[in-house]
């Protein structure tokens, strides 16, 4: 399984961008998919997840991003996207999707079976 983050790029702050993560190798139809962020010198952290298929893809976010961030995901395209509206400062950073094969939320990166390599975000003040 391989997973390919892409959308990153540079945004003025209360800008948007839209994250998408696609996934080869493999038909994923089941699992949970995450996206996490890692800014310098801070720790991998949970933005937001969604589960593939089962429970009519209920989705999770972080305090930090709720009602501002939407992940969705497109089972025909093996495609799991990360909408960001009103971007702030803080949201600079690497943003990565990450998959798990187990059902269930985690914000633990450790779950997570397969990584993308990260895209970069930066929101200027």
């Amino acid at each position: 399984v391989q997973l390919q983050a892409s959308g990153g790029g540079l945004v003025q702050a209360g800008g948007s961008l839209r994250l998408s993560c696609a996934a080869s190798g493999h038909k994923l139809n089941m699992g949970y998919v995450g996206w996490f962020r890692q800014a310098p010198g801070k720790e991998r952290e949970f933005v937001a997840g969604v589960h593939w298929s089962w429970r009519g893809g209920r989705t999770y976010y972080s305090d930090s991003v709720k009602d501002r961030f939407t992940i969705s995901r497109d089972n025909a395209k093996n495609t799991a996207n990360l909408q960001m509206n009103s971007l702030k400062p803080e949201d600079t950073a690497v943003y990565y999707c990450a998959m798990r094969r187990e059902y269930g939320h985690t914000p633990s990166p450790a779950d997570y079976n397969y990584w993308g390599q990260g895209t970069q975000v930066t929101v200027s003040s």
